[in-house]
């Protein structure tokens, strides 16, 4: 069985699917013809017999490649219990919580919300996920009751409701603020903190159904970082060699499906530990995360990450003022050196104040030149392997809607525009 993203609000169609003890694909709307193929009538007639209800639904998004990840049923209950666990230790009764949920279901930070509120006896109220882009629209849409009420946002969705005041007052009234999917920027991180909003922040993936650690909401106010300890069925850790987070749960992901038409198990290490793309550590207050270990780079015989390069420039570019509204560090290949970066960059639009067009074009070159020259001074004194070598200017840039780079597409974006294929500059 396939449903569309667009399942019923309630997703009492999903419900009714796994009460038949069937194996549902969740699948984007753009990806729904294809993904009705994904399943043979033998393979779905082999996992349901031994994996019982569940959903198959997309991963990897952040690498820019899918797979195909079977959860049963009953590891995402079993991810919902250990959340429960967690929130009873925050001083919260799971069952007397609402649930606000404003993720799609084809991501599982989005469909475990509803699993959550099934198992706990708990309300679970979707949130039309166009609202978040309209914080105005959210406030008066959704009237927060006299109960302790959860979200899950991934960050691009916190800094649109941060901007608008009446939002962040609203976010003020939440019980737990789960954030996730991405990395959260610092000055997102320090805001939040300033305007009293109870964070969460936390890791997970759809190979671990969802949630895996969260910092409380009174340590992240206190001014701790990083993604709190793990949950009670859960054990981390970080492999010597590479750096990677590594997980050991009962609820991991039996498989991906492959192209072949078969369940490819997922790899594990030899004492059956899950070894994620995250690098990261654990430090006192849990886990911190560092980036993705494919996007790190080796240069100038240095392992550097450029998603922490990329929030340190935010976050200057933010306390300065400088009208930056998208970064991206890529890495090109440098003889002698390994790889060196790249920065695409996308200048905030500018009032021209009804300048002509050609007027208007000139007057965003010269913004974002002007732009370019002061971020290449901020860099100045950085190591050089985390200097960029080349900065170019990319109107078009942005993370997808749920807030995760693409780097895959930017990557052939940029070789396409070496080449002299892309008429952008």
């Amino acid at each position: 069985m396939t449903l569309p993203s667009q399942l019923s609000q309630d997703g009492s169609a999903l419900e009714g699917a796994w009460r038949r003890r069937q194996l549902v694909v969740l699948a984007p709307p753009e990806q729904q013809s294809w993904a009705q193929t994904l399943l043979t009538p033998e393979l779905r007639t082999e996992l349901e017999a031994t994996w019982g209800p569940g959903v198959v639904v997309a991963s990897g998004g952040s690498t820019g490649g899918r797979r195909w990840c079977l959860q049963p049923l009953s590891h995402l209950e079993a991810s919902a219990v250990a959340t429960a666990e967690w929130l009873g230790q925050e001083g919260f009764d799971p069952a007397a919580c609402l649930h606000l949920n404003p993720l799609p279901f084809h991501h599982v930070s989005g469909l475990l919300p509803l699993v959550r509120s099934n198992q706990w006896g708990a309300r679970h109220q979707p949130v039309p996920p166009a609202l978040l882009r309209e914080p105005g629209a959210l406030v008066e849409a959704v009237v927060l009751p006299d109960q302790p009420v959860l979200l899950s946002l991934v960050p691009i969705q916190l800094a649109r409701l941060m901007a608008v005041p009446q939002a962040r007052a609203w976010l003020r009234q939440l019980a737990v603020v789960w954030v996730g999917g991405a990395a959260l920027p610092e000055a997102l991180a320090a805001q939040a903190r300033s305007a009293g909003i109870r964070l969460a922040p936390c890791y997970g993936a759809t190979e671990t159904a969802a949630m895996v650690s969260a910092l409380p909401p009174d340590q992240f106010l206190a001014g701790a970082s990083g993604c709190g300890q793990p949950l009670a069925d859960v054990r981390l850790r970080i492999d010597a060699r590479t750096g990677a987070v590594e997980v050991a749960t009962d609820r991991l992901s039996p498989g991906w499906i492959g192209d072949g038409g078969a369940l490819e198990p997922l790899p594990r290490t030899a004492d059956g530990w899950w070894r994620s793309g995250d690098g990261g550590r654990l430090g006192s207050s849990g886990l911190e995360i560092f980036g993705r270990l494919d996007g790190a780079i080796q240069s100038g015989g240095e392992t550097v990450f450029p998603e922490q390069l990329e929030q340190r420039l935010r976050a200057l570019a933010q306390i300065q003022g400088w009208p930056l509204q998208e970064l991206l560090l890529l890495a090109v290949a440098e003889p002698g050196w390994g790889e060196r970066l790249t920065a695409l960059v996308r200048p905030a639009e500018i009032a021209n104040g009804g300048a002509a067009n050609g007027e208007a074009a000139n007057e965003r070159a010269a913004n974002g030149q002007a732009l370019i020259a002061v971020l290449q001074a901020a860099v100045a004194a950085w190591p050089p392997a985390e200097r960029p070598r080349q900065w170019l200017i990319c109107g078009s840039l942005a993370p997808s809607p749920q807030g995760k780079w693409l780097r895959s597409h930017w990557q052939r974006w940029l070789q396409s525009r070496e080449a002299d294929q892309s008429p952008e500059r």
